[in-house]
């Protein structure tokens, strides 16, 4: 895969062909077609068809995801894991799953659909491979629980920069990320979406809470990270799919 962008200090090209399962969801408020589905009933459906992908070798959580083939892999299951957003954003809950192909991906979705899970939630899915490897620092923590969700496109003014305008962007860029990690994120690697999206990448910082969030914010701020982007942003607190389903 041909990189949007060039390594740095921080990102490291990703090798293979696994592929990010971005999804927004809303529960549903109206019945589906063919009948709403109780969420009790749609959660050991759900459940099961996840499990079976699991064996096919997806990554249910954003820690999984972290953890890649690491000896830290065997060390937490792999619960299947949302962030609840509903307190502050138009979509109840995010997550990001990651499936070892694009074809994996697609025929994953179009299975937990049918599951039943078209029947309880209304999903926007976005799907794409991975462009950089993970970045786990020294204090990042597997117990934070809230993770900050970043999608983005490059503007016209990314567009229209020179090679080296757009390699001195991403080391002033590389200046806050660096600053991420030791300050404890956790970030998932960046995965590229713009193969069938608006958006061009999507990356996840697992990270100790709010507070956090708006230092980086500040940060990133400073170094111009926003000149040669539009994004959109979700923060949430982890939780078990399961819950999150059952709900209301």
């Amino acid at each position: 895969m041909t990189l949007l962008s060039e390594e740095t200090d921080v990102f490291e090209a990703a090798p293979g062909q696994r592929c990010a399962v971005l999804f927004l969801a809303r529960r549903r408020a109206a019945p589906a077609p063919g009948g709403a589905l109780p969420a009790d009933r749609a959660v050991r459906p759900v459940m099961e068809r996840l499990d079976a992908l699991k064996g096919e070798g997806w990554r249910l959580s954003v820690d999984r995801v972290l953890a890649g083939d690491g000896a830290e892999a065997d060390e937490h299951p792999d619960s299947p894991t949302v962030y609840a957003t509903g307190f502050s954003h138009d979509v109840d809950f995010v997550g990001l799953f990651e499936a070892p192909s694009p074809s994996a991906a697609l025929r994953g979705v179009a299975a937990l659909e049918a599951a039943g899970w078209a029947r309880a939630l209304r999903t926007q899915w976005l799907v794409g491979p991975r462009e950089f490897l993970p970045v786990v620092g020294a204090a990042s923590r597997p117990e934070d629980d809230w993770a900050f969700f970043a999608l983005w496109k490059w503007n016209a003014a990314w567009h229209a920069a020179s090679a080296e305008q757009r390699r001195a962007y991403d080391l002033e860029c590389d200046v806050a990320f660096a600053a991420d990690v030791r300050a404890g994120a956790a970030i998932a690697g960046r995965h590229r979406l713009d193969g069938a999206s608006e958006w061009d990448h999507v990356g996840v910082w697992r990270v100790p809470g709010v507070a956090m969030v708006q230092a980086a914010m500040r940060e990133h701020t400073r170094v111009a990270d926003f000149k040669f982007t539009t994004s959109r942003h979700y923060l949430g607190r982890r939780t078990r799919l399961d819950d999150a389903l059952r709900r209301k």
